[in-house]
């Protein structure tokens, strides 16, 4: 598979998109490279992936039967407080009013980023070959007879705890930065599409892990896109990126913010992925997401939404949260 630049990604999304043949992307965070793809030209033994069903990989062998050894190794909380306080004072400050905070975690496991990829339970799996996996939950856009519409999910708890769906939508921070993120994307959906509407509210599904269960909230919005949307996907694709829910708002001050606080490169991380048969278009944001570098050490990425109402500790312990493959 290629790699592109912004410029010959748009271009290339364009093309198959005007041409109407199905093809899948891959964009990192920064929008700097894309893979863009026919689906019938993917090579399945560097990429493989299952957007919602669509799919180049082979059956699973079934459920992971094995015993999985997965022990994480976060950084401190004075360590994670020191990049919290950066972010939080430029809020106090009135440079952002949400910033998504995420943080590089080592893990040892004796899963591969292939077993992963086969036995995690995602709406959406990619598996570049070794790179990185993802297994992501949080829909992009999806886009169908002319309609765009975006679900961004903002607001995770523990679904053991008591009461706790009650405890997540009673919770003020929670549904500040839930209220917060759904005005960002409704705006961003504005530039690209009309008459657009918050057709659900603060929804709740129920996620399983290696750890137990999650619950998390979300909220659809939905758009209508100009007749000519298929000639120009591309740039309508790109005019939205990154996603508003892992970066914030306003978005390139708060990009700024984050990359100061953050002191790695996130990489495909947090970029979105997807399918495309030039009329319909799925896709989803990149979060879930281990890679793997030349050495073979496993670094698992993860964080979430930054407040003025925030605290270091809740913030820390729903990032560490985070840490876990759907396999179960």
């Amino acid at each position: 598979m290629q790699l592109y630049h912004k410029e010959e990604a748009i271009k290339r999304i364009n093309q198959l998109a005007g041409a109407g043949k199905p093809f899948i992307f891959i964009i990192d965070y920064r929008q700097e490279h894309a893979y863009v793809e026919e689906t019938d030209r993917v090579d399945a033994s560097f990429c493989r992936y299952d957007f919602n069903g669509i799919t180049n990989a082979r059956p699973s062998s079934g459920k992971y039967s094995g015993e999985i050894r997965w022990n994480v190794f976060p950084l401190s909380l004075s360590e994670y407080r020191q990049a919290f306080d950066k972010v939080k004072n430029n809020i106090l400050a009135g440079n952002s009013y949400l910033a998504n905070l995420t943080c590089k975690v080592p893990v040892d496991t004796n899963l591969t980023l292939e077993d992963i990829f086969y036995n995690s339970k995602a709406l959406y799996k990619l598996w570049l070959k070794d790179r990185f996996v993802c297994f992501s939950p949080e829909i992009f856009v999806r886009i169908e007879e002319g309609k765009i519409k975006s679900y961004p999910m903002k607001g995770t708890i523990d679904a053991s705890l008591p009461h706790a769906v009650q405890m997540l939508m009673d919770n003020a921070k929670e549904a500040a930065e839930h209220a917060t993120i759904v005005d960002l994307i409704r705006n961003d959906l504005s530039m690209v599409a009309e008459q657009v509407t918050v057709s659900r509210y603060r929804y709740c599904d129920r996620l399983q892990t290696n750890k137990g269960a999650i619950i998390q909230t979300s909220s659809e919005i939905c758009g209508t896109l100009p007749l000519d949307y298929t000639s120009r996907l591309g740039e309508l694709l790109f005019r939205l990126l990154p996603a508003g829910s892992i970066t914030g708002a306003p978005k390139p001050k708060t990009m700024e913010i984050i990359a100061g606080a953050e002191g790695y490169e996130r990489g495909f991380y947090t970029g979105v992925m997807g399918y495309s048969d030039g009329q319909k278009l799925d896709s989803a944001v990149m979060i879930r997401f281990m890679e793997q570098e030349a050495n073979g050490q496993l670094f698992f990425k993860a964080g979430g939404g930054i407040t003025c109402q925030s605290e270091a500790e809740s913030e820390y312990n729903e990032m560490k949260q985070k840490i876990y493959v759907p396999i179960y």
